[in-house]
């Protein structure tokens, strides 16, 4: 079997994503026609089985190409690992540096850290993934990782900042209609913001001095970024960092002393990637932001 050309992988994955041949024709900048021929190669390519059906919804991936899915995605990450280093030599400190964080640290944490490096270093290109989900650095999904748990990959260079410090909070709007709990029993007669569909990594967490279940919360959202806009709008409670509240003196902690989270936060690159100038410049420059940030 002929080995397929890389630009249908990239269109599969264009069709993977966008459900439909017009919306990854728009997002490859190529036309309709030309993304529909792409597909039939590959699947020409690959023996003939088909890769999507039609469906209500748009374009459905069958088995086989779920299945092909991964090592696709593999493949794409590998690309971009090789354009990102093509960039810059591993002495030069000018290229892009790929960096990925929840979507609470991207956003609330890590953009003064950011623009303090991109003033030290205005030729080197940032890009910054904001996911809850851990991005796979032996695989190059990006290049260095600030990580709220403890990496479990080998072949890692992984730094220790600190804990950062979790408690429940409350938007003062709130706290005057409906008071202020007292014991965590109390809990259960206010309006509590939590996960949906994605529960909370309880082992990651340790021992908590209530239990925890989806229903307990009356406001849903397993984005992190939602839930803090909902703190902040005094739609209900719910834990959050100590030195992103403290910015909002309208924020009020509760239950001190009854309920604390402690989340480890860690700087983590590849281990063959800390001779490369510029990687190992973001990474002690995040090093030196964060443990600034944790100590508060």
């Amino acid at each position: 079997m002929a080995e397929p050309d890389w630009s249908l992988y990239r269109t599969f994955l264009a069709v993977l994503d966008a459900g439909s041949l017009s919306g990854a024709a728009r997002a490859l900048g190529l036309a309709q026609p030309t993304v529909g021929r792409q597909i039939e190669a590959l699947e020409a390519a690959l023996g003939g089985e088909a890769l999507f059906t039609r469906s209500p919804g748009g374009l459905a991936p069958t088995r086989a190409a779920l299945t092909l899915a991964p090592h696709a995605q593999a493949m794409a990450a590998a690309a971009g690992a090789f354009v990102r280093a093509a960039a810059g030599t591993a002495q030069d400190m000018s290229g892009v540096v790929r960096i990925t964080a929840s979507d609470i640290v991207g956003a609330e944490v890590l953009p003064p850290i950011l623009a303090g490096f991109r003033e030290a270093w205005p030729a080197i290109d940032i890009e910054l993934l904001c996911s809850n989900r851990n991005e796979d650095l032996l695989r190059r999904d990006a290049d260095i990782a600030v990580r709220m748990s403890r990496p479990t990959q080998g072949s890692l260079l992984a730094r220790k900042i600190g804990e950062i410090s979790l408690i429940f909070y409350g938007h003062r709007s709130y706290l005057q209609k409906h008071g202020a709990p007292r014991t965590l029993e109390d809990l259960a007669g206010h309006t509590l913001i939590g996960y949906d569909r994605i529960p909370l990594d309880l082992e990651g967490l340790g021992d908590l001095p209530i239990a925890v279940s989806r229903e307990m919360f009356a406001l849903r959202t397993d984005n992190d970024l939602a839930a803090l806009a909902l703190l902040r709008a005094g739609a209900g409670l719910t834990p959050c960092q100590r030195t992103i509240a403290e910015r909002d003196p309208n924020l009020t902690p509760l239950l001190e002393g009854q309920f604390e989270l402690s989340l480890p936060v860690w700087v983590v690159m590849h281990e063959d990637l800390k001779g490369d100038r510029r990687l190992r410049a973001m990474f002690d420059h995040l090093v030196a932001g964060l443990g600034e940030y944790v100590r508060g």
